[in-house]
């Protein structure tokens, strides 16, 4: 007796829509103080390069699963698409703005 063969049955490749991407969810409308803003969650195994977040001016790394945001009115497009880490994207309404210094700066004051 031969084993068992368990390989997931596919479709064909004419029958896969170009929206079917594995690790990225559907993008959805969130309702915030400062507007509506289109989100998209993109799992650990879909995160291929390294992003910036606004949230707290560090990498997300890749294989970090984190938050695409952009606005949902007519004014955003691609190029206004950012990446965010999901507690600061959650967090962004209760944090000031962010302020970089340079390394050399003063920490305080």
């Amino acid at each position: 007796m031969s084993p068992r063969r368990n390989r997931p049955h596919r479709p064909p490749a004419d029958e896969e829509s170009p929206r079917d991407r594995p690790g990225i969810t559907e993008q959805r409308v969130q309702q915030w103080q400062d507007g509506d803003w289109m989100v998209r969650n993109i799992f650990g195994a879909a995160a291929a390069k390294t992003y910036r977040c606004p949230g707290c001016m560090q990498d997300i790394r890749p294989g970090v699963a984190h938050v695409v945001a952009w606005p949902a009115d007519d004014f955003g497009d691609g190029a206004d698409r950012r990446h965010w880490h999901t507690g600061c994207w959650r967090a962004r309404d209760r944090r000031g703005p962010a302020v970089e210094r340079s390394r050399n700066a003063p920490r305080y004051g």
